[in-house]
């Protein structure tokens, strides 16, 4: 009874909110040390979180896409040290890499799959920092390559969902995969999918005992045999034992916003921006920039509510719980357009 009043109290001043309440304080950190900058970076905390991290990703130097310009991708690594104004070259992933998910656990950052200039990955690689230089160890790969997929940590338990096993597909996976980061031997098990289509480029988050997978874009094979996206507004719910469950839609379509979601609070996650595809038809140089709205999902109501802006919409990027603070490194700022920006937000007092 007391746990139900609990919930009706909360329903009820969240059904208050008409506009975002601007929970965030944002403010700027040393931009990335790249002309260009980078979408599709690894990001994490290294050296008990003493080191922000920032690794791979790619960009289109010199000229757009639309000019003819040749995507890149990198393998540097940078950290910014807490405290320090500056940020520094410490190393190098195993090849050039992006578009994979990074998960920061005690000591190190693992980093999942990913894409190069010419193919999708399954390797998995856990970085760790010691006083000379950063220690790349290999960790199970994956049951097969994929790139453009989300992921979250649950306790001590690994999630990965969705995404696509090669450059070309014509389809998104739909399909979970986790490792127990105690018993890292038994490798990734594949769960049940979730009762709703495959997709890349979602948003996941963990909290209350639950994995969570929010929006991304579907693929099918168009009339030229390219892929198409399917713009998707659903949302699900993983709970340990008891399988899937559809939720809430986040209110607006939202693909590639900064993953993994951040918590709020312990019982709600934050859904940051993301691409509502409501520029698709929008020639790049005139695109206005992706939606900056965050959204708050309440677990125990099934609720969402608008909680503010970041003052600049970022999408395919990471999040990173570091120094006291969300942070959101780089990522894209318009198509085909990176940004070298950092932001930090702490809640407001």
């Amino acid at each position: 009874m007391k746990q139900a009043f609990v919930i009706l109290f909360i329903m009820g001043i969240i059904s208050q909110t008409t506009k975002a309440e601007d929970l965030l304080q944002w403010s700027s950190l040393s931009p990335i040390p790249d002309a260009e900058g980078f979408a599709g970076p690894f990001a994490g905390t290294l050296d008990d979180e003493n080191l922000l991290i920032v690794a791979g990703g790619a960009n289109f130097p010199g000229q757009r896409p639309w000019e003819g310009g040749k995507k890149v991708w990198y393998d540097t690594i940078y950290a910014l040290r807490k405290n320090a104004k500056n940020w520094e070259v410490v190393g190098k992933l195993p090849r050039p890499l992006g578009y994979g998910v990074s998960i920061s656990v005690d000591g190190g950052l693992i980093c999942i799959g990913g894409s190069d200039a010419n193919q999708h990955h399954a390797e998995v690689f856990w970085l760790t920092s010691t006083k000379q230089s950063i220690k790349i160890t290999a960790l199970p790969s994956l049951p097969a390559p994929c790139a453009n997929m989300c992921g979250a940590r649950l306790g001590r338990t690994i999630y990965v969902a969705g995404g696509i096993e090669k450059p070309d597909a014509v389809d998104a996976l739909n399909v979970t995969r986790a490792l127990n980061l105690d018993h890292i031997e038994a490798g990734w098990q594949t769960l049940e999918p979730w009762p709703g289509p495959g997709r890349m480029l979602a948003a996941s988050g963990a909290r209350e005992g639950s994995f969570f997978v929010v929006g991304g874009a579907g693929l099918r094979a168009g009339a030229d045999g390219k892929a198409e996206r399917i713009w998707l507004r659903d949302a699900y719910r993983h709970t340990p034992g008891k399988g899937w469950k559809q939720i809430a839609d986040p209110p607006q379509i939202t693909v590639a916003a900064p993953s993994p979601m951040p918590a709020l609070d312990p019982a709600s996650l934050l859904l940051i921006g993301g691409d509502d595809g409501a520029q698709i038809a929008t020639a790049p140089r005139d695109h206005r920039g992706f939606p900056r709205t965050i959204f708050a999902y309440h677990t125990l109501t099934d609720i969402w509510r608008p909680v503010g802006e970041i003052p600049l919409g970022l999408v395919t990027t990471a999040t990173v719980e570091w120094d006291g603070r969300l942070v959101i490194p780089g990522g894209e700022k318009m198509p085909g357009t990176r940004s070298t920006e950092v932001w930090a937000a702490r809640l407001k007092k």
